[in-house]
């Protein structure tokens, strides 16, 4: 997961819009919006505003992120983790499918279970490779 990824997916988990945040942490709504479009990166004194906005620390804010490109199991979607693990479930799963079911989200929303994210994997399977 990415820095931005992990920014938006803390905003959108507390049901705020880019508005909401900026009051709370007295940065601007464009600030705001390239940091979660991966345009800008944040200096330490913003990390530390944005995780005292949500109520987090700094480690946690950015536990989830990897800094290096790829994404880790703790980068993982708890439902999507859950499904990589699966002896059985796990194994249809291949990297290139891990990278993309990573990136699915719905308005800010992801799948939540394992069964959700088996089921849109199996539907976009389908789909994609018909």
């Amino acid at each position: 997961m990415t820095l931005a990824e992990r920014l938006r997916e803390l905003r959108s988990q507390q049901g705020w819009r880019l508005k909401d945040l900026s009051e709370r942490s007295g940065l601007s709504v464009p600030y705001l919006s390239d940091l979660e479009r991966g345009r800008t990166n944040p200096s330490l004194d913003t990390l530390q505003t944005l995780a005292s906005s949500y109520g987090v620390s700094v480690n946690d804010l950015l536990a989830p992120v990897d800094f290096y490109g790829e994404r880790t199991e703790a980068s993982l979607p708890k439902g999507l983790a859950e499904l990589l693990a699966d002896p059985t479930l796990g194994k249809e799963i291949t990297p290139e499918w891990q990278q993309t079911l990573a990136r699915i989200e719905l308005r800010g929303k992801r799948p939540e279970s394992k069964r959700d994210w088996y089921e849109i994997f199996l539907h976009l399977k389908r789909v994609l490779e018909g």
